[in-house]
């Protein structure tokens, strides 16, 4: 069976007829919402917050949040952001209670820097692994949307994005595009090896220790990947890689490429310090 990734772009893909279907249909219903409950779990709100839902759709995922009561933590205010203008026509049918922008998220994520307390993301970022076009890459594309994610949040910030990967390199791919965006990062899979396991990526936007990041997020959860480079880095520059240094800025520019940015060729002139001018 197709994934509909693999069909079309989901702006085509979610055009009027579809749009209605998937809103209208019971079991996705049901499915958007325990999946959207189980990342409120994740997220941990304990009060009103103000939270981004990435690929928002018709505004299923909305819904739920607009419905938390006090006593868990709610209500929210929720932002949607979706390519498809057919599903945001429908979300607007219905008024929801969340703003709406019509905007790709493979773009990068249109609003001011630490704007959100938190994010959420339903079935859309494995659409980000296909590009449309010889000029964009797949990495290039989830760059963006992460680094342009990781910039909204606000500090101590936490985002969970449910997603169903191809296979274990998109996985591997996904996640270490949201771990370069600076993120710390675990994978939780619930119901592995079955037709309906799914994955959440809860990432965490860090106050500068470690020990408030991930790692205290998924403490005590079985089935739980963590992945964070940053201990390793700092290590790395411990030995040797100075800032400034030949092989410093040899590895930040395999960064910024890896980002899908354009970046000069490396030559003998490379980290060579100039002479002062007089």
């Amino acid at each position: 069976m197709s994934r509909p990734e693999d069909t079309l772009p989901p702006d085509l893909f979610y055009n009027d007829t579809e749009s209605r279907k998937y809103t209208t249909s019971s079991r996705i219903r049901h499915i958007q919402a325990t999946m959207t409950n189980r990342a409120l779990e994740l997220l941990d709100l304990r009060s009103p917050s103000l939270v981004l839902d990435v690929g928002c759709g018709s505004g299923l995922s909305g819904e739920i949040l607009s419905s938390i009561s006090p006593s868990e933590g709610g209500p929210h205010t929720w932002i949607g952001l979706d390519i498809s203008a057919s599903m945001l026509g429908v979300a607007l049918e219905k008024d929801v209670d969340g703003d709406l922008f019509l905007a790709d998220a493979g773009q990068g994520v249109p609003f001011r820097p630490g704007t959100f307390d938190a994010a959420i993301s339903i079935s859309a970022v494995q659409w980000l692994c296909n590009a449309e076009s010889s000029e964009e890459t797949a990495q290039g594309r989830l760059g963006r949307f992460f680094n342009g994610l990781y910039a909204s949040l606000r500090r101590g910030g936490r985002a969970v994005c449910q997603f169903y990967p191809k296979n274990d390199d998109q996985k591997r791919m996904i996640s270490s595009s949201a771990i370069r965006a600076g993120f710390g990062a675990g994978l939780l899979e619930d119901d592995p090896g079955t037709k309906s396991a799914k994955v959440y990526l809860v990432l965490t936007v860090g106050g500068g220790d470690l020990s408030g990041d991930i790692t205290g997020v998924v403490s005590g959860m079985e089935g739980v990947d963590v992945m964070d480079s940053r201990r390793k880095g700092k290590s790395q520059i411990k030995h040797g890689e100075q800032k400034g240094s030949k092989a410093w800025i040899v590895k930040k520019k395999e960064q910024m490429e890896r980002k899908g940015k354009i970046i000069k060729a490396n030559s003998k002139y490379t980290g060579r310090k100039r002479r002062p001018n007089f």
